[in-house]
């Protein structure tokens, strides 16, 4: 092996994560070297792929496992409203990127997408009124109707009126400024910016081990995996935006905050069409009520995408299982995740989420004509000659250490980094890309303590309510809410 190679940074991944760290370094220290690692030959090809990621952006706007119901019939908003307040911080940067020409076609990876929560049956119907109004007094969510009109139903989605039974009670609560993104798209700019500008990007390269340095710094084992030759990095800070990847590297790395911690892995499929007629009668993004047993990200949705230009419709997911922790993985890859220190965890899940695992033991054993009826709930004239199944992403949960029950299953983000800030990672999932820069925001302010304040100027540059709840400031956020939508094109039509 050559004498390592020296640089700053080190991302790892080439996902929206790596792409907004980046970005937003060498923003705030033009002077750094960054480098990043990527294991395939092209930038947000797994997670972050529109085949792969929902491409919501979710807000909190349609999503109803966010809005729980307790046990008196009160509705929980404060989810909802804590992600909605995230992606308002992610829509900004967007917009500052897109002025300042980091940017360099917004119309590529955003389009606006009204934002659709789908119900039928009189108790769901009285959900979602209850959850229109308790989310009607907060200004991030105003603009949101309710809508239980049979004729306005079919004005609005016509795809999913035609030949539907009115006489069974169906409602929707529409959010009209929501929106679809493309995070493969957006990470390809992203990443062009910071290549533009100095970093080196290592495409077909695999960390294969890192390596603490006596002088707090780390060395990165990465090997070519075209070549097979071997190569090494000695940085001051990595991030792991590896996905599913980031639990064994930040195993590997050997730091004490990751023991305990273990992974779960969810595959999952995707009915889609192109057909233009259907996708000219569907322009929204539907969500319906998780199924019983379902995970939170397990909600079925009918979606209008836009993926290079083109059109489509996706329905899903249909939850399957993999031990791969990556779509493009190794079966491997859950076995040597298992360590002494967080088997307990695991096995813990393994007797505490026996209903969950019944729930993905049905969804495997599903077979075509199942998954053309769950369809149907949606959009009862659809016609299964019109669709092509496809295989979407993987989703690796995070299982965390629980004094109680040994471990508990989370659908969350979580960052785990060593408490010296030389290196962190990012575990689980969804909302994961549609939030990417206020977690990234969190890793400048946990790793870069000693600079934080000096970037807060140009952060909030960035991001102008930086420390602000925008619920809180309603008048600001109708001014960030302009310009948002002005710099991002979302007052044009899709």
């Amino acid at each position: 092996m050559s004498e390592p190679a020296r640089t700053d940074v080190v991302l790892v991944g080439a996902g929206i994560m790596s792409a907004t760290l980046g970005a937003l370094l060498r923003r705030l220290e033009p002077g750094w070297s960054i480098t990043l690692v990527e294991r395939l030959d092209a930038v947000g090809a797994e997670s972050s792929s529109p085949w792969n990621n929902a491409g919501t952006g979710h807000a909190g706007l349609c999503e109803m496992n966010y809005t729980p119901q307790g046990p008196d019939g009160s509705i929980d908003i404060s989810k909802a409203v804590r992600i909605n307040e995230e992606f308002q911080v992610t829509r900004q940067f967007w917009a500052y990127a897109a002025e300042n020409r980091i940017l360099t076609d917004v119309r590529g990876f955003l389009n606006p997408v009204p934002h659709v929560s789908f119900v039928r049956g009189a108790e769901h119907v009285s959900y979602l009124r209850r959850r229109r109004e308790a989310l009607a007094r907060n200004p991030l969510f105003a603009d949101a109707e309710l809508i239980d009109d049979p004729e306005e139903f079919a004005r609005r989605l016509p795809f999913m009126a035609a030949k539907r039974d009115f006489a069974e009670p169906v409602a929707l609560n529409w959010a009209p400024d929501g929106t679809d993104v493309d995070f493969g798209e957006l990470s390809r700019q992203l990443i062009g910016y910071c290549v533009r500008n100095g970093m080196i990007a290592l495409f077909g390269h695999e960390v294969r081990n890192l390596t603490r340095q006596s002088d707090g710094g780390w060395l990165l084992s990465v090997r070519n995996r075209r070549t097979g030759e071997n190569l090494a990095l000695k940085a001051k800070f990595v991030f792991v935006g590896a996905g599913g990847e980031a639990l064994p590297l930040l195993q590997k790395s050997g730091i004490s905050e990751v023991k305990g911690f273990a992974g779960f892995p969810i595959a999952g499929k995707f009915l889609r069409t192109a057909n233009p007629t259907l996708t000219a009668a569907h322009r929204a993004k539907v969500y319906g009520v998780p199924s019983p047993g379902a995970p939170p990200l397990g909600a079925l949705h009918l979606d209008l995408r836009f993926v290079n230009g083109k059109s489509w419709l996706v329905f899903g997911p249909y939850a399957g299982w993999s031990p791969k922790f990556l779509k493009h993985g190794h079966f491997s890859d859950l076995a040597r995740s298992v360590k002494p220190n967080n088997v307990v965890s695991m096995v813990g899940v393994g007797i505490t989420e026996l209903t969950l695992l019944n729930y993905l033991i049905g969804q495997v054993l599903q077979s075509e004509p199942d998954r053309i009826q769950a369809l149907r709930e949606f959009a009862p004239s659809a016609v299964d000659s019109d669709w092509e199944l496809t295989v979407a992403g993987q989703r690796v949960q995070v299982i965390r250490r629980d004094r109680r029950h040994g471990g508990v299953l989370e659908f969350s983000t979580t960052l785990v980094g060593a408490s010296d800030g030389s290196i962190i990672g990012l575990l689980g999932g969804s909302p994961g890309a549609s939030t990417a820069v206020p977690i990234m925001l969190d890793v400048l302010q946990r790793c870069f303590t000693h600079r934080y304040q000096s970037w807060l100027p140009t952060l909030k540059e960035m991001v102008p309510s930086l420390g602000l709840k925008l619920s809180d400031e309603p008048a600001l956020y109708a001014e960030l809410r302009s310009w948002t939508s002005k710099a991002l094109r979302l007052e044009e039509a899709a």
